[in-house]
């Protein structure tokens, strides 16, 4: 009969070893990399989805011109694009087509059509609403609302403006803003040519 064993008492100051144990929180070598490249794939995915609606807009879209009021050069000192005010982001209250009065940040959508080359907005809708030919609609969000007037916005207020053009901006001018609309709804700026200075 073998006599019981007595656990030999570490020395003093030798450290103790301890079982490793893997934390519960990290994940298998094989599936911790299978998740990085599942990551980077979404990533180029979404790169890929952004690329391709701006390309159908693009090609699918509508195409309108808007005019801006003059924009100021003096803000390309402090960045490389410049904040456009449109000639249809204040609009009267008298278009306004809603039975209840606009609420900020509510959905618009604006009919548009077309007056002597530039488009001009003829109504403002709570939802979206039947056109007739020659029209065109561009949603909005309503920014401000006062008695008489509203004031939108519509994604389309900041450009990055290309060196060339920033060259021809010397003072305030109004630009002529090449505009695609998608049949989904979708708008972006295709195009910015700067207009010459309204006179003093």
């Amino acid at each position: 009969m073998s006599e019981p064993t007595t656990p030999i008492p570490a020395a003093a100051g030798a450290p103790v070893a301890t079982p490793s144990v893997r934390p519960s929180h990290t994940l298998p070598e094989p599936r911790r990399r299978r998740w990085l490249w599942g990551l980077v794939v979404a990533q180029v995915l979404f790169v890929l989805a952004v690329a391709g609606a701006g390309y159908a807009t693009e090609r699918l879209g509508t195409t309108i011109t808007l005019r801006t009021a003059p924009a100021d050069p003096r803000d390309l000192r402090f960045h490389d694009y410049l904040e456009l005010r449109y000639l249809i982001s204040e609009l009267p209250g008298h278009l306004w087509k809603g039975s209840a009065v606009p609420r900020r940040k509510a959905p618009v959508y604006v009919v548009l059509e077309q007056r002597q080359g530039v488009y001009e907005a003829v109504a403002v809708y709570p939802e979206q609403p039947a056109i007739g030919p020659g029209q065109t609609i561009l949603r909005g969000w309503v920014q401000e609302t006062w008695r008489r007037s509203m004031r939108l916005r519509y994604g389309l207020e900041r450009y990055y403006l290309p060196e060339e053009a920033r060259r021809q901006l010397r003072r305030p001018q109004p630009l002529q803003v090449t505009v695609s609309i998608a049949p989904w709804g979708q708008a972006r700026i295709s195009q910015v040519q700067v207009l010459p200075a309204l006179p003093r």
